[in-house]
């Protein structure tokens, strides 16, 4: 028995192997999209939310154009399987991001699953949902070492420059 790479060569395959073949892959696809865009975070396997998420990026970029756009609105209709979550993704979705040039989304890592596959688990969401932060907010703590030495680095040279004057 010969120990191969298999794995790490890809042949020109790109996408990874998901589902029953191409067909079911992109429908998967479809439906986890349309998920994000209709609940704007899900809870997802890794591997399913970092291939959806190069979708839900582009599909913000072709809404950013507008309903007017003809290609915006071929790609919206075909990524959403609901229809009535077009116009959420041109009236409340692209606005959000107008400014933003890129990085609409976030991925944050979950404990395995506890079933029997323990798959590696993921939540992915778009930036600026109404939900709370998935991470906490991290305050400035002002008995912290760092925080202290600047503190009377500050002092110092607010006594200096009084000095001065």
């Amino acid at each position: 028995m010969r120990l191969t790479l298999q794995m790490f060569i890809s042949h020109g395959r790109v996408a990874r192997k998901m589902g029953l073949g191409p067909e079911s892959r992109i429908n998967m696809l479809r439906n986890i999209l349309t998920g994000l865009v209709r609940h704007e975070r899900i809870e997802t396997t890794t591997a399913r939310a970092d291939e959806v998420r190069f979708y839900a990026e582009k599909l913000i970029d072709y809404a950013k154009k507008g309903d007017t756009d003809h290609k915006a609105m071929k790609m919206a209709s075909f990524w959403l399987t609901e229809k009535d979550l077009v116009p959420k993704l041109f009236k409340v979705l692209a606005p959000r991001f107008e400014t933003q040039p890129k990085g609409y989304t976030r991925m944050a890592r979950l404990p395995n699953r506890e079933n029997l596959d323990r798959a590696k688990m993921a939540v992915l969401e778009y930036k600026g949902n109404p939900f709370p932060p998935l991470y906490p907010v991290k305050k400035d703590n002002e008995l912290t070492l760092i925080n202290q030495l600047l503190k009377g680095y500050r002092d110092e040279k607010a006594q200096q420059l009084a000095a001065k004057v």
